[in-house]
């Protein structure tokens, strides 16, 4: 009463297909290894940015 019936050419249209590691645990985990890898990146970047500005910053005598 308050949907619509889809076309069966419009869920064939819809349809889309996963590789292997796209989908499930393995894309979990992947996302998983990437979100370590970037904040340890972001860390380290972070942290050598701090150091030169503190070296830039410091007073020369």
């Amino acid at each position: 009463m308050f949907w619509k019936r889809r076309d069966p050419a419009e869920k064939e249209r819809r349809r889309y297909y996963l590789l292997p590691g796209m989908g499930g645990r393995a894309y979990r985990r992947k996302q998983r290894v990437i979100l370590k890898y970037s904040i340890v990146f972001g860390l380290i970047i972070s942290g050598l940015l701090a150091v030169l500005l503190y070296y830039l910053n410091r007073p020369r005598f």
